[in-house]
């Protein structure tokens, strides 16, 4: 496995552990479907919250965030919507929100972590 995808793991396993310390439910993770991958879905209290990871070695070529544009946001609310045809029990009645967490930092366990609660 390639280093860049070693720390992309490592990443959304420190993004999981944080979500379940901040009190959320872990439902799935690393979920495809033809449309692409939801890195993780959880619930928190009765939000469905679908939430995408970046990790970077350094901002040098940007802050994680910054990958998560506008097409991103409309790509990861289609699989939202994939992802509660698929799962219908698990995401009734629920509202849905997108989050991000990224991380900056050699090692993902170390990494400087923000978490944005709600991508428009």
């Amino acid at each position: 496995m390639a280093a860049k995808d070693e720390l992309g793991r490592a990443g959304e396993e420190r993004a999981a552990r944080h979500l379940r310390a901040q009190g959320y439910i872990i439902l799935d993770r690393n979920w495809r479907c033809p449309q692409g991958e939801i890195d993780i879905v959880a619930q928190r209290d009765d939000v469905l919250c679908v939430v995408e990871v970046k990790t970077r070695r350094s901002v040098r070529y940007g802050h994680p965030f910054e990958a998560i544009d506008e097409r991103k946001r409309r790509r990861l609310w289609r699989l939202a919507y994939a992802w509660t045809a698929a799962h219908p029990d698990a995401a009734r009645r629920r509202e849905i929100r997108l989050e991000a967490i990224g991380l900056i930092g050699a090692d993902a366990d170390s990494a400087q972590l923000e978490h944005l609660v709600d991508l428009l």
